[in-house]
């Protein structure tokens, strides 16, 4: 496939995220055109109304929206916000019985108006929700995926890159698993530049413990608490991140992000959605079978997948 023109997004959801996300969308120009779609009508038209006062600002996409379904009809790319969001004190976990109800809904209705997009899932807990969502429309798993630790990686590559003293993108590291409590890093293969992470070493900035290493992952894994507990919803930073998703899509970048298909004889693992580093491109999502874990690695993966499959199991 090539690169789609006259591209069209669709962000389903006019809440914090769902508004974030088109307000990135449009200042990046990750689409041609972007449409915000929700079923509260004067909230999702006020969202619209406000963004596209910018658009003399924001290049050439433009944006579209409302209440009726036929905005999503042509999209290239769905981008599903749309859900309860995530209350102070509460895990995505408890979030998955009441969204998985609402995703249920919905997506019949977007695949009538828009049969040929790949869905991108934000929603939380987003790979309980990608599981039940590949099994209830069929779409093959490149299709319909999810965000995954896009955001988590990102969150890590930041905070390695400042006790570094190096630029984010110099940072090679990634999260995977759960996007969420029993999500990890993958030390392993985690380099900055060519070095591996714990031999790296300049002046000013002296090696990092593996002590310290894991601190920092449980900082990551516990950012999006802090955030909500001081400002009620992450918003700005997963908005970038869906985003830069679309753009690998809508570009056929075949771009290395560790989003969250429905994995196939990966690892042994099978059924169950994680985040693993994985190809996007126009065609969706597609693991890389070859990534390697350490011994311990590879059971924080089962052990993330454990956790999600007994949720999933609940919710069918």
């Amino acid at each position: 496939m090539a690169v789609i023109e006259n591209s069209k997004l669709t962000v389903v959801g006019a809440g914090s995220v769902g508004s974030s996300a088109a307000y990135a969308a449009l200042i990046r120009g990750s689409a041609r055109h972007v449409a915000l779609y929700d079923i509260a009508t004067a909230k999702v038209e006020a969202e619209v109304l406000d963004l596209a006062h910018g658009t003399q600002f924001t290049g050439s996409s433009d944006i579209i929206g409302g209440s009726d379904i036929s905005v999503v009809e042509g999209s290239h790319v769905v981008v599903i916000t749309a859900g309860a969001k995530q209350n102070p004190g509460q895990s995505r976990i408890e979030l998955a019985g009441v969204n998985a109800g609402i995703l249920k809904t919905m997506l019949p209705q977007l695949l009538e108006v828009a049969p040929d997009a790949v869905y991108v899932i934000v929603t939380n807990p987003c790979d309980v929700l990608t599981v039940l969502a590949q099994e209830e429309t069929g779409l093959p798993p490149e299709r319909i995926f999810a965000s995954g630790t896009v955001l988590d990686t990102s969150r890590l590559r930041w905070k390695l890159g400042e006790r570094a003293g190096v630029s984010t993108s110099s940072v090679h590291a990634y999260i995977v698993g759960e996007h969420g409590d029993t999500e990890f890093p993958l030390w392993s293969r985690a380099t900055i530049g060519t070095v591996p992470i714990l031999d790296w070493e300049t002046p000013g900035h002296p090696p990092m413990s593996q002590d310290e290493l894991d601190s920092i992952a449980i900082d990551v894994r516990d950012a999006a608490y802090k955030v909500i507990q001081g400002k009620g919803a992450t918003n700005y930073a997963i908005g970038l991140s869906s985003a830069r998703i679309v753009e690998a899509i809508l570009g056929d970048e075949h771009a290395v992000m560790p989003v969250s298909t429905v994995l196939r004889d990966f690892h042994g693992l099978d059924g169950v959605a994680l985040s693993v580093p994985s190809i996007v491109s126009a065609a969706g999502a597609v693991p890389i079978r070859e990534t390697s874990f350490s011994g311990d690695e590879l059971e924080l993966l089962h052990r993330s997948a454990a956790a999600l499959r007994e949720v999933a199991d609940s919710l069918r």
